[in-house]
């Protein structure tokens, strides 16, 4: 088997956002009254699902889309300092050589994603889903699928976190989980993705002859 879509997450996926959002996340909790990130913990807390972390920073469910919306106008001001991994124009290169179509679903805003990838880049995407809650990309990645028109067994999602190997599962999609982002690699390995990469090279290359995890 081989794909022909591919479904990225772009924070912590595509663009190097982590280093951001712990740069503001001490005035999120001063902003929104929840406990400050424990500095010494960070490494522990990147081995933790979303849920987990909440619990962690005692942050209740219902402030989550109200967090999320202040997250995204603040980045909006910062833009021009995130960047993209090196190896992301070679891997779009290199999937549209092989036929490989490419969507993007995410939490970010569509704005946020287009002003920090540029119009090149965003212009190389099938489609997007952006703007998911928290729990709630599963159903974005089924839009996705719906409206190119590919079998679930012909799309890859691909994506930093253990929330997105779960929303992939539940649309029943093939997951490909980095090793560079937000949550670190033993954690996702933990959770069985489909496959765990290491280096943007191996998402291309996967793609056309996938060697499963195990």
């Amino acid at each position: 088997m081989t794909y022909r879509l591919v479904i990225f997450d772009f924070d912590g996926t595509l663009a190097d956002t982590f280093p951001w959002f712990v740069s503001v996340l001490d005035d999120v909790a001063d902003h929104f009254n929840f406990s400050r990130l424990a500095w010494g913990d960070i490494e522990s807390l990147r081995r933790c699902e979303a849920r987990e972390l909440l619990k962690a920073h005692k942050v209740p469910l219902w402030k989550v889309p109200v967090i999320a919306r202040y997250l995204k106008k603040r980045m909006a001001l910062d833009v021009g300092k995130i960047s993209l991994f090196n190896g992301v124009d070679n891997l779009l290169h290199r999937l549209k050589e092989q036929n490989v179509r490419v969507a993007l679903a995410s939490s970010n805003s569509y704005e946020n994603i287009a002003a920090i990838m540029g119009p090149e880049r965003t212009g190389q995407f099938e489609d997007f889903e952006c703007g998911a809650s928290l729990f709630g990309k599963a159903a974005k990645l089924r839009k996705i699928v719906k409206r190119t028109g590919f079998k679930p067994g012909e799309v890859l999602c691909v994506g930093d976190e253990i929330r997105d190997i779960t929303a992939a599962r539940d649309a029943r999609l093939a997951f490909g989980a980095v090793s560079w982002g937000y949550t670190r690699p033993d954690a996702l390995a933990a959770h069985q993705p489909d496959f765990l990469f290491a280096t943007m090279e191996e998402i291309a290359e996967s793609v056309m002859e996938p060697q499963r995890v195990g």
